[in-house]
């Protein structure tokens, strides 16, 4: 399945296209809000692995509602070393599945996490993503995809 486009800005207020990620794999995660909780350890755990997944050929990126301005400041708090976008109408984060009902039938940002070919195909997803060691499970999982 083709990764569906989007247009958002970084935490720099720079407009990313899915273009701009074309001829590398792309790992594109979403996730509820920053510099909580579940949100913070997934980044973490993502950012430990940025280096293995860069050696890999992959690039992180992560999309939230949240401001560029918000994303900076997580950023910075937290070391976290790959880009961050914004989608404050929710229009990439619903094209792409991530969004509907949570704990207690309440709606919002589901954790999930993409990984997009160098020709911007869709090869694995993960639904209810598991925050701690995320960055360990996507990268095994791009390694085997690579070797297939």
């Amino acid at each position: 399945m083709k990764a569906p486009n989007f247009s958002l800005k970084d935490q720099d207020g720079a407009t990313k296209t899915l273009a701009d990620f074309a001829g590398k794999w792309l790992v594109l995660y979403f996730y509820p809000k920053d510099d909580t909780p579940g949100c913070t350890v997934e980044a973490c755990s993502l950012r430990d692995a940025n280096d293995e997944l860069i050696s890999a050929g992959a690039q992180v990126v992560g999309i939230s509602k949240d401001t560029s301005d918000s994303h900076q400041n997580f950023k910075a708090k937290h070391k976290l070393n790959f880009t961050l976008l914004s989608d404050p109408t929710g229009k990439t984060i619903t094209v792409y599945g991530a969004w509907g009902k949570k704990m207690f039938g309440r709606e919002g940002i589901l954790r999930k996490t993409f990984i997009i070919s160098p020709e911007g195909e869709i090869k694995k997803t993960y639904g209810r993503v598991t925050p701690l060691g995320h960055g360990e499970q996507v990268l095994a999982e791009l390694q085997r995809l690579q070797n297939q």
